[in-house]
């Protein structure tokens, strides 16, 4: 194959990967390799893969064919967290052509040059072992939102009984906060809005960015000096926390995030159950008292500060009356709206080999119920608040003639396209009066 100019990227999962595609892709902007919307033709195509869920899976085995399909003779590369679990997998889909693991994926310019001239129809694998994964390498995405996620801390400690991410993604390991700050700074310097801090376990910030035989140094600063260091950068308007587990959501972190000049009151805790006996067999580290604690805390700063919750429906064991449980305990609740995953079996994990089956069916229907609920949770919410929607970020890209953005608490609004608001953080309620509207999707 002659020396490839083209490359096109698709991404799936969390913000997560869309940061680090987002760098990877600039590395190859520099190199002056012409980067492409991914439905066009290529010589090479890149899938940031995820695998949260099986569906995931067979998503990533999709788009590789779709690829092919647009051009028989590009080059396909997997790469990302389904790429680290299943790489035999993956080399097996006559459609791709290499598999990167996790400790090479940020040297994909240098592995694509090396591709070049292999021979056709031989797939590559390049997926070592996961404790091979021990350096921290920064990422974050620039150019194509309007909000910047910003990679702050890599992998996780934790042993949750449903989880893959540790095989993915190895220990947990994090950038340093005078580094962190610095890239803020330059962020801001290049228009930046908003910067998303994103990580697997962010809360867990501080464990070095270097893990050498398994020896990490002590940690010298924890999450709450981060959110701190970055406060004090006065070209970034806001800063929003992605996700932050229950208990490491501390008195602390709740309390400086209200005082604090540039952070918004918006949380996503991860419950996964509602019911302390499902937590225990998952090994979450924590139970329902706890989180319900965190929720009251943070309501009892700012009633309109927008909590959203993950939650996992059909772990094995989880009976009718867990179920119940907690349905019931996240209707309680004032939060804002649910992120539901249907429990799916995972290679290697200890959930995989549970008694207490639940039937897809009845799965798929606990699903549907939590998704209701989420839906009157979210509506809820924006009949409470809507009203006093304060100010808005608004997105660059036209929408037949509309533009959307967040509020601070992440309420959704539209207006009509303006070029005067692209990027911009607008007072809606002075500045575009009754030509506002929120959007409830």
């Amino acid at each position: 194959m002659a020396t490839p100019k083209t490359i096109a990227f698709h991404t799936l999962g969390c913000k997560l990967n869309f940061s680090e595609t987002s760098s990877i892709r600039q590395q190859f902007e520099s190199a002056g390799y012409g980067v492409v919307d991914f439905k066009n033709d290529a010589d090479i195509y890149v899938v940031n893969t995820c695998s949260v869920t099986d569906f995931a899976d067979r998503k990533c085995r999709n788009i590789a064919r779709k690829a092919k399909r647009t051009n028989p003779d590009a080059k396909v590369i997997m790469m990302g967290c389904y790429a680290q679990l299943k790489p035999e997998e993956i080399t097996n889909i006559d459609e791709v052509d290499m598999v990167v693991g996790a400790k090479d994926k940020f040297r994909l310019l240098t592995v694509v040059n090396e591709m070049v001239g292999l021979e056709d129809n031989v797939a590559v694998n390049l997926v070592g072992d996961i404790d091979e994964v021990r350096v921290f390498d920064p990422a974050f995405s620039i150019g194509d939102r309007t909000r910047t996620f910003l990679k702050v801390q890599d992998g996780c400690d934790y042993k949750c009984t449903f989880c893959t991410i540790p095989q993915a993604r190895g220990k947990s390991r994090s950038d340093t906060v005078a580094n962190i700050v610095n890239r803020a700074i330059t962020l801001g310097e290049h228009g930046v809005q908003e910067i998303v801090l994103t990580g697997v376990n962010i809360g867990d910030f501080g464990n070095g960015t270097e893990v050498i035989e398994g020896i990490r140094p002590k940690k010298e600063d924890l999450f709450i000096d981060l959110i701190r260091g970055l406060d004090k950068v006065d070209n970034i308007e806001r800063f929003r926390i992605s996700s932050i587990e229950p208990n490491l959501c501390s008195d602390e972190i709740i309390d400086f995030v209200f005082r604090s000049d540039r952070f918004v009151p918006h949380f996503h805790m991860p419950l996964q159950s509602g019911s302390n006996e499902i937590l225990a067999k998952m090994k979450r580290r924590y139970k329902r008292e706890l989180y319900a604690d965190r929720v009251t805390k943070i309501k009892s700063y700012n009633p309109a500060a927008c909590i959203g919750v993950d939650v996992i429906v059909g772990f094995p064991g989880e009976t009718d009356d867990h179920f119940l449980e907690t349905f019931h305990f996240l209707e309680s609740l004032p939060i804002s709206y649910l992120h539901v995953f249907t429990y799916s079996e995972r290679d290697n994990t200890p959930a995989a080999t549970m008694d207490g089956v639940i039937d897809m069916h009845l799965r798929r229907k606990r699903n549907e119920m939590l998704r209701n609920l989420s839906k009157q949770k979210k509506t809820e919410f924006y009949q409470d608040y809507g009203p006093n929607v304060g100010t808005v970020l608004f997105e660059n890209e036209n929408k037949n003639g509309y533009m959307y953005g967040f509020s601070e608490n992440y309420l959704k609004v539209k207006v009509p396209f303006a070029q005067a608001y692209q990027n911009k953080i607008v007072d809606v309620k002075k500045e575009c009066k009754d030509a506002y509207e929120l959007v409830l999707e």
